[in-house]
């Protein structure tokens, strides 16, 4: 049994209603029991006053009735709002109101309650899901996904990554974070498994190591962040992880040095990278990192071609996307469409506002955000590219940089932080370099320009990271300025 994204129903494929196709913390449903599940679940919805057209909040955290959601809305023509319950109510109230949605679901508990007090369909028709991401305004902002857009993105799952039959996907990644769909699209599609893994298990690497050898994954998607993180788990290793077959990662550069590490643990393991903003659907390139792109070791690796369905073009060095796959525009928000959607060559196309490099062969090379570009000394810097410099001094395993700024927003200087290879106080404080990287600056000045090698470079047990798994600078900005603060203190 699979789920047809095309048609938005269950097809009974003449095998696998018993096997696997969701689990939790508390329990597997099979393929059988996924399908009665989703039509109970139809049944009590619209009992609810759930319509079609109309949005319904889905508000959870890594339980199945959240996937048995979220088929249902699917299968009735309802947009699903997926809303971690990590978020603070006054955001999850926010959402219900900016979205206009009649209900909302809590998966916990299986209830239904009242949304809005004027609940509305949507302008926009065949709505698949609205992701919100963080707005600059402090407002968060609803990204709609048509269903044919999902539709070609879990059909690219199925027909191009060759994942083998019934794979399973472990599914660590908020419901809010788009990139988790990847593990509930590639599961269903497939006729596979998603395992749902809360932050409970995580919490606990050999109780977290010991559930997905029980689950059989076969398929990790993820940031490289969250991998560094379970780098310092013993068991994290082919012999931990005997199913274990693909590592799919996205959201963030992926550099050789953390490929290298996991070669060596999983031997044979074959490495996807993939990018793509929420406004594409997930992803809209990839590539296998193949002997070749191994060999040469690019830091960091690109991201790879356009999917089938994708265009992928620069302007004035800013990535941009084309295609069916973009969003219908962000729901409210008619400014941010005029500036960032536009037609090309037909399609609905988007300024993803990454900067990047195209080569002849059609393969992305990621080269930051428009964001993370800074003018020091009247220079301008990418600090991914700071970042990537710092991931190649010997005994580093990541790198990330913060632009310290005056009150006027003008940057005053660079500072580096660097994950070791060699263990530190397992703590949120900063740490001195270990010995033997006295000459570091040295060492930057073989890559980089004096102007981009930061003025002080510092060790951290671990970078702090985002609700999705992404390193944030923001906190190590935090972190710098509290640990200078504490030195003045003490002196």
């Amino acid at each position: 049994m699979r789920f047809d994204f095309d048609q938005r129903r269950f097809i009974d494929t003449g095998d696998g209603q018993t096997l696997p196709a969701v689990t939790d913390a508390r329990q597997t449903l099979s393929w059988q029991a996924l399908h009665d599940e989703v039509d109970a679940w139809i049944d009590q919805a619209q009992r609810a006053g759930v319509q079609a057209g109309v949005p319904l909040v889905i508000v959870g955290h890594k339980e199945a009735g959240f996937l048995v959601a979220m088929l249902g809305c699917l299968m009735l023509g309802v947009p699903f709002v997926p809303v971690d319950a990590i978020n603070p109510v006054e955001r999850q109230r926010r959402i219900v109101d900016i979205v206009r949605a009649a209900v909302i679901h809590d998966a916990a508990s299986g209830s239904f309650a009242a949304g809005c007090a004027d609940p509305a369909p949507l302008a926009e028709p065949d709505i698949a899901y609205i992701m919100f991401t963080s707005g600059s305004t402090g407002d968060p902002k609803g990204v709609q996904i048509g269903t044919d857009s999902l539709a070609l993105f879990a059909g690219w799952i199925r027909d191009c990554l060759t994942l083998g039959p019934a794979p399973a996907f472990m599914d660590q990644m908020l419901f809010s974070f788009d990139f988790s769909l990847f593990n509930v699209a590639g599961a269903l599609v497939t006729g596979g498994s998603c395992v749902l893994c809360a932050r409970e298990i995580i919490a606990d690497h050999a109780a977290f190591i010991d559930y997905l050898a029980r689950s059989k994954v076969s398929v990790w998607a993820s940031t490289p962040s969250f991998i560094r993180q379970q780098l310092l788990a013993p068991g994290f290793n082919q012999a931990g992880l005997p199913d274990l077959r693909v590592f799919v990662f996205g959201a963030e550069s992926l550099t050789p040095a953390l490929a290298g590490t996991l070669w060596q643990r999983f031997p044979g393991i074959r490495i996807i990278n993939s990018y793509g903003p929420t406004e594409a659907t997930c992803s809209t390139t990839w590539v296998e990192i193949d002997d070749a792109l191994r060999r040469a070791a690019p830091n960091p690796f690109p991201i790879g071609r356009a999917k089938p369905y994708a265009e992928v073009f620069l302007q004035d060095g800013e990535i941009c996307v084309a295609g069916d796959h973009v969003m219908r525009g962000y729901i409210n928000r008619p400014d941010l469409n005029r500036t960032l959607l536009f037609r090309h060559n037909g399609k609905r196309a988007y300024h993803t506002g990454d900067l990047g490099q195209i080569d002849a062969d059609g393969l992305v090379t990621f080269r930051g955000r428009i964001d993370d570009q800074i003018k020091l000394h009247g220079y301008r810097i990418e600090l991914a590219e700071v970042d990537a410099a710092l991931t190649r001094l010997p005994g580093v395993r990541a790198g990330a940089t913060i632009a310290l700024k005056r009150p006027d927003g003008s940057a005053l200087r660079m500072v580096g932080f660097i994950e070791t290879e060699a263990p530190l106080p397992a703590d949120d404080g900063l740490h001195p370099l270990p010995d033997g990287m006295h000459d570091w600056k040295t060492v930057l000045g073989e890559r980089l320009p004096t102007y981009m090698i930061p003025s002080e470079l510092i060790a951290c047990a671990g970078f702090p990271t985002t609700p999705t798994d992404k390193v944030d600078r923001k906190k190590l900005e935090q972190r710098y300025l509290a640990a200078r603060l504490s030195k003045k203190q003490e002196s």
